[in-house]
């Protein structure tokens, strides 16, 4: 069928309503490739951060003896080597240590550790906002589709 409809003087004029729909079809697509990747993408973080076996420290302010395989309990590790780290550093942080200090070296792994851990929290995040992202373009996507009825 055309995009067409007969104006008043026999004429056709396009209506545009294939356009329309066209754009709510792309936005469907887009909408499922921006939520699987981000199901993909949590998938892979809280697999990779579970493959690590790491465990919350007994003495966290949450999810203690727990494993680390979510933002939650990967931000709650994180926090406490921030801790140790500090009080190993004696209140110092790495770059504050001198460069003979016997704890630097300990204190920059703590760093790096904690750094990836709040890596994977951002990378939770990301994920999850790419999900929902894909569920509110394949809404958007149908509601346009629905608007625009089909050419005749």
């Amino acid at each position: 069928m055309s995009d067409t409809t007969a104006g008043s003087t026999g004429t056709t004029q396009p209506t545009g309503r294939g356009g329309v729909r066209s754009i709510g079809v792309i936005l469907i697509i887009a909408g499922i490739v921006f939520a699987v990747a981000g199901v993909v993408a949590y998938i892979a973080v809280q697999q990779t951060l579970s493959d690590q076996k790491i465990v919350v420290s007994d003495d966290a302010d949450m999810f203690a003896g727990k494993d680390v395989k979510g933002p939650f309990t990967a931000y709650s590790q994180a926090i406490t080597i921030g801790k140790h780290a500090k009080d190993i550093a004696g209140g110092k942080t790495y770059a504050e240590l001198p460069q003979d200090d016997p704890n630097r070296d300990t204190v920059m792994t703590a760093s790096f550790l904690q750094a990836s851990l709040f890596t994977s929290v951002v990378a939770f995040g990301v994920a999850a906002m790419a999900t929902v992202l894909g569920l509110l373009l394949i809404l958007l996507g149908w509601a346009i589709r629905r608007m625009a009825p089909p050419a005749n």
